[in-house]
């Protein structure tokens, strides 16, 4: 994939803003320049450290509100980039329609293969920006899909790969999570759970409300026995808790996940329908590192686990969390930074 010449762009609508100390600390928050859309970008840490790429979920689920109250403490030995993909939040915003219709949704489709794109071109411009020889790759959700594509494709980029919750083939995942919520629904009595599952049918679904509705519950299902994150992790940043930012995220939000799900009363063809990474490829260049929640039925642990013993790798660790589930929690975070400081660290220094 070739990307097209990369400029760093100023804050449209503000100035950009940069702190940092006499030597080492960088706080850069900014709009660059990828693929012929402007994306929203911030790095923060010790620029004398490894630099840490986050391909964030959902599709329209941004870290960048939230990161600083996840990962404030990493930057005293980390460079960490954060990214609104194309279709989220302030990326979203800067070309965003006044209302989410057919016309601009058919218009403007989302595709694996350019959110693959846009992640190369973006990890090229940080890594000659920060003049690193390699980043550090972390996909989460919906993000591993694109992040096990770039790693796989052009290792040269990486030191490693880090998938969490690690998606591997749609399908297969939403018909199993359907199933295991059949039995538990009907294990605990839940009428409700049940009807609406019943309703609904097997996945998968021709319109993105079904979809959001069978999501709804699993979502209430595999949070069940596994340990909450904390409350302070879901309140953006002061700098994100605005009107302006709210909007985007969840108008982005809204946009991502029709295209995700798709609907075919809006004419919208699903992302999810065409990913199966078996069939992508299994030989990774770099290390690969799986942290996979237990009770996660999203990207349920068979399926992980199977991809995983399938890959061919130089080195590669599955890590099972028993308190986990899909989404993050301290514990995930915490062999998210084993994984860095036990494996990759040691192998490429500072660099």
């Amino acid at each position: 994939m070739n990307a097209l010449l990369l400029v760093m762009l100023p804050l449209l609508g503000g100035s950009s803003h940069s702190h940092a100390n006499a030597t080492n600390r960088i706080d850069e928050e900014r709009f660059v320049e990828i693929n012929r859309i402007s994306v929203w970008v911030t790095i923060k840490g010790n620029r004398e450290k490894p630099a840490i790429l986050f391909v964030h979920g959902g599709p329209g689920s941004p870290l960048t509100p939230y990161a600083d109250a996840i990962y404030h403490p990493w930057e005293k030995d980390f460079v960490l980039i954060q990214w609104d993909q194309r279709g989220t939040g302030r990326t979203y915003g800067q070309g965003a329609p006044d209302e989410l219709t057919p016309d601009y949704l058919r218009a403007n489709p989302l595709t694996v293969e350019q959110m693959i794109a846009d992640g190369i071109a973006l990890s090229r411009y940080v890594t000659q920006y920060l003049e690193k020889k390699k980043l550090i790759l972390f996909g989460t959700s919906w993000g591993s899909v694109p992040g096990a594509a770039m790693a796989r494709e052009h290792p040269e980029l990486f030191h490693a790969y880090i998938g969490h919750s690690q998606v591997v083939h749609p399908a297969a995942a939403d018909a199993a999570a359907y199933d295991r919520v059949i039995t538990l629904a009907q294990q605990q009595g839940d009428e409700n759970a049940l009807n609406i599952l019943k309703t609904l049918g097997a996945p998968p679904y021709d319109l993105a409300r079904h979809t959001g509705q069978f999501i709804r519950v699993v979502k209430k299902y595999q949070q069940q026995n596994a340990s909450a994150p904390p409350d302070e992790w879901f309140v953006p940043s002061e700098a994100y808790n605005n009107e302006t930012d709210r909007r985007n995220r969840s108008d982005g939000d809204d946009y991502s996940f029709v295209n995700y799900a798709g609907d075919t009363r809006l004419g919208v063809v699903g992302m999810c329908r065409s990913i199966n990474l078996v069939a992508e490829g299994l030989t990774f260049d770099i290390p690969v590192f799986f942290i996979q929640g237990e009770h996660d039925l999203q990207t349920p642990v068979q399926l992980s686990r199977e991809y995983f013993e399938r890959i061919r790798a130089p080195l590669k660790r599955f890590i099972l969390l028993p308190d986990a589930e899909h989404g993050f929690n301290r514990s995930v975070v915490e062999a998210h930074y084993d994984i860095m400081k036990k494996y990759i660290v040691p192998a490429i220094g500072t660099e």
